[in-house]
Order: C-alpha cells, then structure tokens, then sequence
C-alpha cells in the first residue's frame, strides 16, 4: 500500500512534468522564438512552486520523525537554493 504522503508528492512531480511536456509541444506548435520565450518563461514560475509544494509535504510527513532543529536545516536550505535561483 502506497504511502498518501508520498503519493502526493509523485501527483505533483507528474503533474509538473507533464505540464513540461505539454509546454514544449505548444512550443513546437507556436513555432516562433518569441512566442516559445514566453511560454518557457511562464514555466519558470512552476519549478518553485513545485520544489516548496513537494518540500512542504514531505517535511509534514517527517514532522514526527525528525527534530525541529533539522527541520530548520531543510528549510533553510530550499531557501538557499530558492534565493540562489531566483536572484538575478
């Protein structure tokens, strides 16, 4: 039987990468520079959502099976890589 916690979280990742899919095919279909720029553009707003989202999930899922302290760490450290990623 499949964990709910985890199971939520691979929806997700489905969810994101078809949406991938499906952007590069509008791409393709589009077939102007300009137009593919903004649809990969708009993509770029999914990536975080989707590393805070699965993030979140997974961290409520361990929420009794880790100490605060390290909880900490993992938020700080998808903070890190959000700063370092969408600072420009």
């Amino acid at each position: 039987m499949l964990n709910k916690i985890v199971m939520s979280m691979a929806t997700i990742r489905i969810f994101s990468g078809s949406l991938e899919i499906l952007a590069a095919l509008l791409m393709l279909r589009l077939n102007q520079v300009d137009k593919a720029l903004v649809v990969n553009t708009s993509l770029a707003f999914v990536g975080p959502l989707v590393l805070i989202s699965t993030t979140t999930i997974g961290l409520v899922g361990l929420s009794d099976k880790i100490s605060f302290g390290k909880m900490l760490w993992i938020v700080g450290g998808v903070a890190c890589i959000l700063t370092g990623v969408l600072k420009k």
